[in-house]
């Protein structure tokens, strides 16, 4: 039987999380799905015992990125060490928060910043760093049982770290039990010339992915190669977590605050009915 988990990111359906998004998480389980992700930052303010009650009696599995208001200087890829520290604190303040609502995972570009993208290759004593800071967020999430996992990202949000094969490399170089790589195919799109290659490369280090189109919108009818993606998902991780992800463009939506300006998620509830039912029939043809 397929057991990959169902889920999606809040951004679907609101940019900030507060209380007043708690009844989300009821939605989200009405709508079937298993897992849902919450994105955390300096602008962010709530109540951790709400969310962490209400995921528990949906019984939804949250994990927590850091999509919000990250400052640039808290990089723990940046030259100056200051800023290197201030980065290793803002992650494990948000790791701690990740762990206050009960988040399995903390998942996302943490290895530098997105939006600060050199125009060269990354250096080997970058890499180094990275990996250094990584092996002590990785160890402070598990010393709160949330995993850490890292996301590879197209060349226009950094220069870091694009494909999965960088991915593995890196978290070699960490050489730590818990860290793991979650999968994106939207940034795919840009820099892999075959997804299941990419996604079996990654091995026992996958996570999940984060599923949309090419053009960020709902999963099916566009580039990405769904069939090939299931079929290398089942061989290498058949319990990874499938996570419909974009930015709601609708009435009062705000994905043209993010970067996209046409109308890819004019309402959450339909995204995710449709994506949910596409992704769940092309899991199913490879069971």
């Amino acid at each position: 039987m397929c057991e990959f988990k169902y889920g999606a990111h809040q951004f679907l359906w609101t940019e900030q999380w507060d209380d007043n998004c708690i009844s989300i998480l009821d939605h989200v389980r009405e709508l079937g799905l298993d897992c849902f992700e919450i994105s955390l930052g300096d602008n962010i303010s709530f109540h951790a015992e709400m969310v962490r009650d209400k995921a528990c009696m949906n019984g939804l599995e949250l994990t927590v990125g850091p999509g919000n208001n990250w400052p640039m200087k808290c990089d723990i890829s940046s030259e100056s060490r200051a800023n290197q520290k201030l980065g290793l604190a803002w992650h494990c303040r948000i790791i701690k928060q990740a762990a206050d609502i009960g988040a399995v995972a903390y998942n996302g570009a943490i290895y530098g910043h997105p939006g600060n993208v050199l125009r060269r290759r990354p250096e080997k004593s970058e890499i180094e760093r990275v990996a250094r800071n990584l092996y002590e967020v990785a160890g402070y999430a598990e010393s709160l049982n949330v995993k850490l996992v890292i996301e590879p990202m197209s060349r226009f949000r950094t220069h870091l770290l694009n494909t999965a094969k960088q991915a593995v490399e890196l978290i070699s170089n960490v050489n730590h039990k818990n860290i793991y790589i979650n999968l994106d195919t939207y940034h795919m799109i840009t820099e892999e010339r075959d997804y299941a290659k990419a996604i079996k490369n990654c091995g026992t280090w996958l996570w999940g992915i984060h599923a949309c189109e090419n053009d960020r919108g709902v999963p099916g009818g566009g580039l990405v190669p769904w069939n090939e993606v299931f079929k290398a998902l089942k061989e290498t991780n058949p319990g990874a977590r499938v996570l419909m992800e974009t930015y709601n463009t609708g009435k009062n939506g705000f994905g043209f605050k993010r970067g996209i300006f046409q109308n890819v998620c004019p309402n959450a509830a339909g995204f995710v009915k449709t994506g949910s039912d596409f992704l769940k029939q092309q899991a199913a043809k490879v069971y």
